[in-house]
Formats: C-alpha cells, sequence, structure tokens
C-alpha cells in the first residue's frame, strides 16, 4: 500500500491501476494491523490533499471508475481507530480494551495512507458530520424553522392520538339485552368416504333435558339454516338465535304491530301473516377451528370449500332421515328441503357468499344469504395479496352472476338468490358500515344493507361480538327467518321478490319514507322492492287506504263529545274518547301546510286519524265505509324507540310528560282535497288486550318547515368547537326542527344539547323559578332527534338532551357518494316548551372517527414518507455528498414547496380520475381536506417513531457501555484460567457474527453522535 500510494494523490482509500504492473492489493483488515502494529504516536490528519481531478500527473485515476466503497469505509474505520484510540481508564492506560490489549502503540509517524484522506472524509472528520447521516451537533435539522415545522407537527399528531385514544378506550353505551339459552351440540358425522378430521358439523338443540342425538337426528323435519362463523370464532355462536328461533316458533308470531307499518308501498296478503309458523327452523353450525380468516386468502378457500360439503351433506342427512323414517313406519310431513339458508357472522359471511359462487355448489342449494356484520367490499385489513384477489374474485362472479347471458331464455346464474347484510353501526369499530355495503354486487332488486340502529323493535348500535348475542336483534332475526316460510307448502318463498320483501318488512323501517318531505332524505332505499313479475301483483298490490285492522273497533257515544279546533296546535292529555276536528283550510294557511303529530299512544287501538272531504255525523265505527273519499291515514304513522317512562312515586301520579313512541307526517301533497281532519281518542275502556300507558300524550301542530330549517355550513361547524352555535326556539315554535349540515356527522360530529328555558310559566316568585324545569317536564314531552345517513340509516335518540350525534358514514372515499357527504337531523320539541338549542364540534369524537375511518391511509402515508427519507439518503450518497437524517428529510417535507408537491399531486391525479369517469366519487373540498390532514398526521408519526428509536439505541448504547466495562473490571480481577476462556468463549458471541471490536467501535461512534460524552 506504502509503495503504491507513495508518489500520487489517493482521493477514496481506493488502489488505482497504472500503467505499468498493479501492485497486489491488500484487505483493510491487513492494513488496520499494519497500522496499529507500528510503534509511531498517533498521527494528526493533515490538510486535504488537492482534487484528483485538477492534478495533470499522468497516473490520475480515470474518472469513469466507480471508488470501492467498502474499502473506503474500512479505511474510514481505521484512520479514526488511530486518531482517537480506545477509551481511557482512570490511570490512563488503554490495556483494559481487549482490542488493543496485546498489540503495539500506533505508528509514530504517520503512513502514506494515513496522511492523505479523501477530501470527503477529511470535511466530515473535521465537520463532525458521519457517513452514516448522524450529526454531532445537538440539532440534526437545519435551523430553528424545521426545528419548528417539526415540533408543530409532532405536537398537533400526539394530540390527535391521545384525543382519540380518551374516546376509544371508553366503554360504548350498550342497551343490549342477554339471550339465555338451554343449548346441546349434536355432530353430524361424515360419510366413510369423506375426510373431515379438521372440521365439523353439528346440529343445535334447544332443551335441557338429556336426549338420543341419534334419535334427534332422525326426527329432522325443520327448514335447515346453516351458522357460519367469523374470524376466530366458535361454532357455539349459534346458541342465541337458534334458541331464540325455538321460542318463536312455540311462541308464534308477533303482534301484528310490532312488524306491521302500513305506510310501505306494499303489503303482504293476510294468508301471508299467519297465527302460527308453519315450520320449525333446524339450525346447523360449523366448526372452523377458530381460524383466524380474516389473515390469509388461503384460510377463506378452505372454509368456503368446507362449507359447500357442510351443505350438501345436510342435503343429504334430510334425505337420510327422511328415508329411515319410512322404513320405520313413521308418516313425514312436508317436502325434503331442496335448499339451506345460510346466516353469517364476519368472515363468515363473506364465506356465505363465496360458497354460493364455488363452482362445486349443487345447483339451487342456497337461495337466502343473511349476514351479520360481514364485509362485502373489500377485506377490513388486507395483510396479504391472496386476500384482496379472492374478494375481488368472488365479488365480480356476483356481478357477473346478476347479468344476463346472451341466451335470453336462460336466466342469471343469482337470478333466485337474496341476500341481506346487517351492520353493527358506529359503535362496530372492526366491520364500518361501508364494508358491509351490497352496493355494486347485489342489486337493489335482490338485497340490502341495513344498520341494526335502524332496525325495527332494535334501535341499538352493537359491537362487533354483541351483535351475536344481542336479544332485542336476535327476536328480531328469528321471527324474519320464520316469517321466510311458505305456510302452504312449508319451505321457504320461491319466489326472490317476496323474500326481499319480507325481509324489508321484518327489519326495515319506514322513518326514511316517511322523511321525504325533507331536502336531504330520500325514500327510495324503502321503494326498491317493486315486483317485476305481473303473476304477484295479486300477492303484492298497493294500498292506498291503510285502514286499521278491523279487529280493532271502538264505541262511540254520540258527536256531543266532539271538539272543535280553532288553533294550528292540538294537544291531548289523557284518553276521554273525544273526536278532534281541524280544518286544513284554515289552520293551514300561511304557508303551514304540512302537519306533524307525536304521541304515545298506539296507533289504531289508541288513536285514529281520519281525512274528510266534509263533515259528518257517523259514528266512529260507520265512518270508514261512509264513503270512499273518507281515508284513514292512521297507518301512516311509524314506530320510534321510547326513551325510558318517568318514574311514578306513587299510583296516578304523573311527574313528566310521557317519551312519544310514534309520529305522523303528512305533506299538502298528502293532504290535498280535504278539507277536514279528525284526531279520535280511545277511552281506556276500549282498550283491550294490553293495559293503557300510565300517562297519556298526543300533540299535533300545522306548520311551516321553513321556518324550523337551519342551515350549518363547515365553517360554523368548525367555528362551534370553540364558540357554540345557539338556536333559540320561542314558544309555539314548529314542533320539527331540521338541521341540514353540510359535513357529514360520520367525519365531524356534533354535541347537540337542549335546554328548555320556558314554559309559559310567569315568573313570579323565586320557589317558581326555583321549580320551573319540573314543570316544564310536567308539560311538554322529551324532545327526539332523528339523524338520517344514507349509508348507515336513520339514527334515532330519544330523550335527547344533551348528546353527540354521530351516523356511520364514511365520505372522502373512493366508493362514497354525494349523499354520504352531507347528514340531515330531525328534531321533535314540543311546541309549548321554549327552547335553547347548542351545537357544538365534539373534537373527541371527530378524532375517533378519523382513525377509524382513514387508519390505513395514514398507514400508507407513513411508507411513502419513509420511503422519500430513504430515497434521499440514497441520493445523497450516491452524489458523495453529506447523508441526510430521517428528520431531515421529513422536515424538508414540510418546507412549502415540497409540501404543495407532495400534497396537490394526488389531489390532480384525483381529478384528473374524476375527468375521465362517470361514477359518483367525493367532494373535493372533502377530500382535500382529509388528504392534507392525514399526510400531516403521517409525518408526525413517522417523526415519533424515528425520535422513539433514536432514544431506545440511545439508551441501549449507554447500558451496553456501562455493562461492558463492568464486565472487564470483573475480568481483570478474575484468576481463575477456567473464567478467562469461559469469557473469551462467551465474547466470540455476537449479534449477526460482527466482531467485538466493530460492535464496540459502533456503540462507541453512536454515543459519541448522540453527544454522549466520549
Amino acid at each position: 500500500i506504502r509503495q503504491a500510494t507513495a508518489d500520487r494523490p489517493y482521493s477514496r482509500f481506493q488502489l488505482h491501476s497504472t500503467k505499468a504492473a498493479a501492485p497486489p492489493i491488500v484487505s483493510p483488515q491487513i492494513a488496520h494491523r499494519r497500522l496499529v502494529s507500528s510503534k509511531s504516536p498517533p498521527a494528526i490528519l493533515p490538510p486535504p490533499p488537492p482534487d484528483p481531478a485538477s492534478s495533470s500527473s499522468p497516473e490520475t485515476p480515470r474518472a469513469d471508475r466507480r471508488p470501492d466503497r467498502g474499502a473506503e469505509r474500512a479505511a474510514r474505520r481505521n484512520i479514526w481507530r488511530v486518531n482517537h484510540g480506545p477509551p481511557q481508564d482512570s490511570t490512563g492506560s488503554r490495556a483494559r480494551d481487549p482490542l488493543f490489549r496485546s498489540r503495539t502503540p500506533p505508528p509514530s509517524s504517520p503512513s502514506p495512507l494515513e496522511s492523505r484522506p479523501s477530501p470527503r472524509l477529511h470535511a466530515e472528520l473535521v465537520s463532525g458530520t458521519s457517513g452514516f447521516g448522524f450529526d454531532r451537533s445537538t440539532h440534526a435539522m437545519a435551523g430553528f424553522g424545521g426545528n419548528c415545522r417539526l415540533g408543530a407537527v409532532l405536537f398537533f399528531s400526539a394530540w390527535i392520538t391521545l384525543a382519540a385514544l380518551n374516546r376509544l378506550v371508553r366503554p360504548a353505551p350498550n342497551g343490549c339485552q342477554m339471550t339465555y339459552m338451554y343449548p346441546t351440540y349434536i355432530p353430524i358425522h361424515a360419510p366413510n368416504n369423506v375426510s373431515s378430521d379438521r372440521y365439523g358439523l353439528f346440529l343445535y338443540h334447544e332443551g335441557w333435558k338429556e336426549i338420543d342425538f341419534d334419535e334427534r337426528v332422525r326426527k329432522l323435519d325443520g327448514v335447515p339454516v346453516l351458522f357460519i362463523p367469523g374470524n376466530g370464532g366458535s361454532y357455539k355462536q349459534v346458541r342465541s338465535f337458534a334458541a331464540e328461533s325455538s321460542r318463536a316458533y312455540q311462541n308464534g308470531p308477533l303482534e301484528p304491530s310490532f312488524y306491521r307499518e302500513p305506510s310501505s308501498a306494499f303489503e303482504l296478503e293476510d294468508s301471508s301473516l299467519p297465527s302460527q309458523y308453519g315450520r320449525i327452523l333446524d339450525w346447523f353450525t360449523v366448526d372452523l377451528e377458530g381460524e383466524h380468516s380474516a389473515m390469509d386468502g388461503r384460510i377463506l378457500e378452505e372454509h368456503t370449500e368446507y362449507v359447500v360439503y357442510a351443505i350438501h351433506r345436510i342435503l343429504d342427512q334430510y334425505k337420510e332421515s327422511h328415508l329411515a323414517r319410512s322404513k320405520d313406519g313413521v308418516r313425514s310431513t312436508g317436502n325434503l328441503p331442496s335448499s339451506v339458508m345460510l346466516v353469517g357472522h364476519s368472515m363468515g359471511g363473506f364465506v356465505a357468499r363465496a360458497a354460493l359462487v364455488h363452482p362445486g355448489l349443487r345447483k339451487s342449494a342456497v337461495e337466502t344469504i343473511l349476514t351479520l356484520s360481514s364485509p362485502h367490499q373489500y377485506p377490513p385489513v388486507a395483510l396479504q395479496p391472496s386476500l384482496g384477489h379472492f374478494f375481488s374474485h368472488v365479488n365480480e362472479e356476483w356481478r357477473n352472476g346478476y347479468k344476463k347471458g346472451v341466451s335470453h331464455t336462460s336466466s342469471p346464474k343469482l337470478s333466485n338468490v337474496v341476500v341481506v347484510s346487517i351492520s353493527g353501526g358506529i359503535h362496530d369499530y372492526q366491520i364500518r358500515s361501508r364494508l358491509a355495503a351490497l352496493d355494486g354486487i347485489v342489486p337493489s332488486t335482490h338485497g340490502f344493507m341495513v344498520g341494526s340502529s335502524s332496525v325495527k323493535n332494535v334501535w341499538l348500535s352493537m359491537e362487533h361480538q354483541s351483535i351475536l348475542w344481542c336479544n332485542q336483534l336476535a327476536v328480531q332475526v328469528a321471527h324474519t327467518l320464520l316469517s321466510m316460510i311458505d305456510p302452504v307448502d312449508r319451505q321457504p318463498f320461491l319466489s326472490s321478490q317476496k323474500r326481499v320483501f319480507v325481509f324489508a318488512k321484518m327489519l326495515q323501517s319506514v322513518v326514511p319514507q316517511s322523511l321525504s318531505w325533507m331536502n336531504h332524505v330520500s325514500g327510495s332505499q324503502s321503494s326498491n322492492f317493486l315486483a317485476s313479475d305481473t303473476r304477484e301483483a295479486g300477492e303484492l298490490q298497493r294500498n292506498d287506504t291503510l285502514f286499521c285492522p278491523p279487529s280493532v273497533l271502538w264505541t262511540s257515544d254520540g258527536l256531543e263529545k266532539d271538539l272543535h279546533i280553532q288553533s294550528n296546535l292540538v294537544t291531548v292529555l289523557a284518553m276521554d274518547g273525544r273526536r278532534r276536528w281541524l280544518d286544513i283550510k284554515k289552520l293551514g294557511s300561511n304557508g303551514r301546510g304540512h302537519f306533524v303529530f307525536v304521541t304515545n299512544l298506539a296507533p289504531c287501538s289508541g288513536v285514529r286519524i281520519h281525512l274528510w272531504p266534509e263533515k259528518h255525523r257517523s259514528s266512529i265505527e260507520n265512518e270508514v265505509p261512509a264513503s270512499k273519499r273518507i281515508v284513514e291515514v292512521t297507518s301512516k304513522m311509524v314506530h320510534i324507540p321510547a326513551g325510558p317512562a318517568p318514574k311514578q312515586v306513587e299510583p296516578g301520579s304523573q311527574t313528566e310528560q310521557p317519551p312519544p313512541s310514534a309520529f305522523l307526517l303528512l305533506s299538502p301533497e298528502d293532504m290535498n282535497g280535504y278539507n277536514f281532519m279528525t284526531i279520535s281518542v280511545a277511552s281506556r275502556q276500549t282498550i283491550s288486550g294490553r293495559p293503557p300507558p300510565a300517562a297519556s300524550m298526543a300533540v299535533g301542530q300545522f306548520f311551516n318547515p321553513v321556518e324550523g330549517t337551519s342551515a350549518l355550513s363547515v365553517g360554523r361547524i368548525v367555528h362551534s368547537s370553540y364558540s357554540p352555535e345557539e338556536i333559540f326556539l320561542k314558544e309555539d315554535h314548529p314542533m320539527a326542527l331540521t338541521l341540514s349540515f353540510s359535513v357529514s356527522l360520520g367525519l365531524l360530529p356534533v354535541l347537540l344539547s337542549l335546554r328548555t328555558t320556558g314554559c309559559g310559566i310567569k315568573n313570579i316568585g323565586d320557589q317558581i323559578e326555583a321549580d320551573k324545569n319540573n314543570l316544564c317536564k310536567l308539560r311538554c314531552f322529551p324532545p327526539v332527534a332523528l339523524a338520517w345517513d344514507s349509508v348507515s340509516g336513520i339514527h334515532i335518540i330519544p330523550n335527547i338532551y344533551s348528546e353527540t350525534v354521530v351516523v356511520d358514514s364514511s365520505p372522502a372515499t373512493w366508493d362514497s357518494h354525494q349523499g354520504a357527504e352531507k347528514t340531515t337531523v330531525l328534531v321533535l320539541a314540543d311546541p309549548h316548551c321554549s327552547y335553547k338549542v347548542s351545537l357544538r364540534a365534539s373534537l373527541g369524537a371527530a378524532t375517533s372517527r378519523f382513525f377509524l375511518l382513514y387508519s390505513s391511509e395514514i398507514l400508507g402515508f407513513m411508507i411513502a414518507i419513509t420511503l422519500f427519507g430513504l430515497m434521499r439518503q440514497s441520493l445523497a450518497w450516491e452524489c458523495d455528498s453529506s447523508v441526510p437524517s430521517i428528520l431531515s428529510a421529513i422536515e424538508t417535507n414540510l418546507k412549502p414547496k415540497p409540501l404543495m408537491f407532495l400534497c396537490f399531486t394526488p389531489i390532480l391525479l384525483f381529478l384528473a380520475f374524476l375527468f375521465f369517469t362517470t361514477q359518483q366519487n367525493p367532494r373535493f373540498g372533502t377530500f382535500l381536506f382529509v388528504t392534507v390532514v392525514c399526510y400531516i398526521v403521517a409525518n408526525g408519526f413517522t417523526i415519533l417513531v424515528t425520535l422513539s428509536s433514536k432514544l431506545i439505541l440511545y439508551v441501549a448504547a449507554i447500558l451496553h457501555v456501562f455493562a461492558k466495562r463492568r464486565w472487564q473490571s470483573w475480568e481483570d480481577g478474575a484468576h481463575s484460567p477456567l473464567v478467562r476462556q469461559f469469557l473469551a468463549f462467551s465474547f466470540s458471541f455476537q449479534s449477526l457474527k460482527v466482531s467485538a471490536s466493530w460492535k464496540y467501535e459502533s456503540i462507541r461512534r453512536y454515543a459519541c453522535f448522540a453527544d454522549f460524552s466520549c
């Protein structure tokens, strides 16, 4: 090395070839040993040599020859060790360093290799910057402004994270009731030629008595239903639905008022709603060993194959049981089932759909699927490409399955298949409503998605696991599946339109249809199930009269009890058996053409409403047949969940108005052609079958919807986070207050508060002022809020005085549409009282919703930012410049020019996508806001991860140096040769097979760069 480098400049510690024969190349390890074995003292670095490119020497190395970076790094390490040496002990001796113990001091004169460092290495050693991107200065970022930007981004991200965690760790309110059962699981054995040791199939039996398994299987005579558990689920999760199905079959259907809402567009025939269900449900369940099917597409494929086998095994078992009973002389009732209904939870719902497009499934083996909180659009967490590919393949098969083929004689493959998806709502943090939607996969004529908070008789949002045991939902699902059975042939309805109608009738609420007069509410969700087959016109027919059932009869005591209302506000405080007349033309003038009616009385049995062309003296029971023009609109009333009833101190006492349980909204088109309206209230003697309510309440009003409409822009909502928006409602205000939010409450929830300020009571003393609140509660019913979202449906909040209103929408995503960008809230407040309505943006709820909706986008930005930092480091290394740290790269991203480029490049691509496509996409403003916030939060998280890793390595370096010195001190005091051999043997095992010298040097170097005393 000395001979080769004595007479020519040496730039990059690389041995270049000359015109003469090249000298032998010496490895860096040999050069290091030669340097440390010489007896000259450590050398001091000379000034940098001249640039080789400017040298006129004929032996200047060629510029196109790339340097050997391995040799350069090795030489840099050697010079650093020679100039600095190992750390000294208290006596100034270096003998304790195991790397220098048996070696001679450094040479007294610098060698040519030591005295000729490259300009780059000289600059790094003088300035204190290493080739690994670390800076010995306290601040690695350039300038105070960069530190401020990094600190601001880090503070913003930390605040959002803490606010979201504070909200997410709180227990979600759960109004579900527990379901109790006596479960027994009967294994269904596979044939001898089939090996199914891995998975299993079971039949559920409800009852506390011991039974003979073989005898129970021989008596199979119901409608088969197969339950498929989800990710890590158990086959025993079927017990809630199976137990409630058994009870529902024994007790019979619910009362018509629980599931009959004649305000819908179509009605089933009376024969479709028998007094007793036609056939029991036989619940089967598959044991999938609790495998995590959400992690790998291959596991989903294996589950799909076994579910297909289980379907065939169930149908074959019915044939075997029928044949066994025939041999015993037992006559079977009903036909053998030809299809199996599938019920799947979580990933089990997707497995059910995947089984339907499996090539090995028999034709018409499955025609009805019900999924509970199942992802359909794409996997919740696509950890492996196989998972996304399997989802795409199944969804594409479903889209093609509903398309008509080339031949018009053959029907589509899935033309008779019905799918209904039930989502958990806002409290389901694992599967959002947009994942459970069927848009673009199943046409609206063959299925729909409904949120659990919109399901009739449920009205609750529930967690991902509680949807399996929530008694309110289990009861409704059990009665829904039993209603699918045709009472004639005791098999599920063959018509897909009829099955869809039963699902819509039993699960969907008609509240959105009743609110169709509002600007941002569409009732099309319930009107998509139109009968396309004219042969079913007799079964699915239009019902315009909407009469109450003939079995509900009242007794009349004459016309002298009729009351004539002269104001636009009518109030009922008792079941007095009177009929109230309202002049539509008179009371509905001056723009007050809409009518709203709120009550806690049962429609038809407690209160009835009719529209009259003119007054008649006919009795109530003869009103309807007196003239065909007299229309009863009682059945247009829709049920809503009633809040908790006020407690009574003693029987008959009343401290507060009861909460409403039903309401009616009539538009001018509904009352066109009629001059009078009657509100008939039954007396307590006419109520039979159920006890009357302890306190009666009914309030009706003609109002102008424009007076009660308030539109809130994005600026006003954001401003309300620190200065609440206040709306004052005076007495005799419109009962229906419409709040239109220009941004979805799924992205920016709002805290809605209503405080009663007066109820017509004058202040005559301190005692009256103190009791005003109680007196107002006695006079006015509790307010009710109805929030409408086009994705998850209706959200009803009874007894709302201070509540955070949030919907389960997902704005600013590629698959979201314009309806997901706005939210409409209808507040029903008693006009007898005055209110102060306060609106405040809930930042805690907004941050938690933001992380739930856009966590995958934030993770993607973090990966992109990290790759950008690595790219900058690689580019600096290739250009022979100082390699920046990750923090320096992030600080560069936050500068105006890079920030504008990195933020607006995807936005421009988004605009180009909008230009070349015709499908609905989110609004540009919302998309821009969400994109920028996700990018800033991702930068903050990357900074946090970088600082945390540096802190961990810093602490590890300190601990390692401390432990190293302790071990060396203890080693010097140990005189046993056995102990010395053991220590030598243990030090030979280093992580990643790195020598002890290089590891010690790396830790020492890092401690120096982190401002640790060298």
